[in-house]
């Protein structure tokens, strides 16, 4: 059973929409939803996120034409690194919404971090984000940082990115990273998990009818069961460790709970932390309740793990 403190967190996280600004939470996206609406509601949910603890620095880099930031402790060295995967369903999410709790892996495990802007659906669908990823994936390499000191962490539509990323990886002969720590990871763009519809009464913090219209927008054509779009299809074998972290109540925990059972048959180290009662990427909550606090010191303990080379 979900801890009190959580139950009174998901009660606030319901009433969200109120410090907006906003009477009504929104309850459905569908094709004629703005999605320059939609990402404005996000940015106004980010300022009040507020900035990146003490001890964190943010410091911009760029990469080619993408945007980037490093979120580390003061004067770090980049011999260990995560590379991290924004979520936002592919068409929002930026390094501003999302610092605050990168910060919390890089506090948790003492690995700076490397947060990146992919380009955004559906201005720019697939291969744009992979293109992306792989671009900063690469970038690091070229620095001189050793593969086996990256981890990938994401979390939503990043952390099934940084999945799909490590199969075009090693699908084009790139060094695979140390490992994955991914949160509610969207792993199929095909949307055929039982949760979407079985959790959408439970699952109040994605509305209705998003999955299907984000991944429209993002495939835009391209066969939504390719790998390197649904990583739930791929070959998952020859993967380094992977950890997913997922809430029971997120319409998204068959693509976790699929995942992990075809990753573990196909002989690679995966490991699935179950949120019982708890919603979409619920561990970047911590340490507002115990259950997130104990998957993020999980994950923050795999990652220095598999960082250390």
């Amino acid at each position: 059973m979900p801890s009190m403190k959580s139950r009174l967190v998901i009660m606030m996280l319901k009433r969200g929409h109120l410090l907006q600004g906003q009477l009504k939470r929104r309850t459905v996206i569908d094709m004629n939803t703005s999605i320059l609406d939609y990402r404005a509601e996000t940015d106004r949910a980010a300022g009040l996120i507020g900035k990146p603890p003490e001890g964190i620095d943010v410091v911009p880099v760029q990469i080619g034409d993408i945007y980037a930031e490093w979120i580390q402790p003061p004067q770090a060295s980049h011999d260990k690194v995560i590379l991290y995967f924004h979520g936002g369903g592919y068409v929002c999410g930026s390094c501003r919404g999302h610092r605050q709790h990168v910060a919390k892996f890089v506090k948790g495990s003492g690995v700076p971090a490397l947060l990146f802007e992919y380009r955004l659906a559906p201005e720019h669908p697939y291969p744009a984000a992979l293109d992306d990823a792989l671009a900063a994936y690469r970038w690091l390499l070229d620095q001189g940082t050793d593969p086996s000191r990256v981890v990938f962490a994401g979390d939503s539509a990043g952390g099934g990115l940084a999945l799909a990323t490590m199969l075009a990886a090693r699908d084009q002969g790139t060094p695979l990273p140390a490992g994955a720590a991914v949160l509610s990871p969207w792993t199929d763009l095909k949307c055929t998990g039982d949760s979407i519809r079985t959790k959408a009464k439970v699952d109040p913090f994605t509305p209705k009818g998003a999955w299907h219209v984000f991944s429209h927008y993002y495939t835009k054509g391209s066969d939504a069961g390719h790998p390197w779009i649904s990583p739930l299809y791929g070959d998952l074998s020859g993967l380094p460790p992977v950890l997913i972290a997922a809430g029971d109540c997120d319409g998204l925990f068959d693509d976790s709970t699929r995942f992990v059972e075809k990753a573990q048959q196909a002989g690679t180290d995966a490991t699935l932390i179950v949120g019982e009662g708890l919603f979409h990427c619920y561990p970047v909550c911590a340490p507002m309740f115990p259950e997130a606090t104990q998957a993020m010191a999980q994950i923050c303990a795999f990652i220095a793990a598999h960082a250390a080379g």
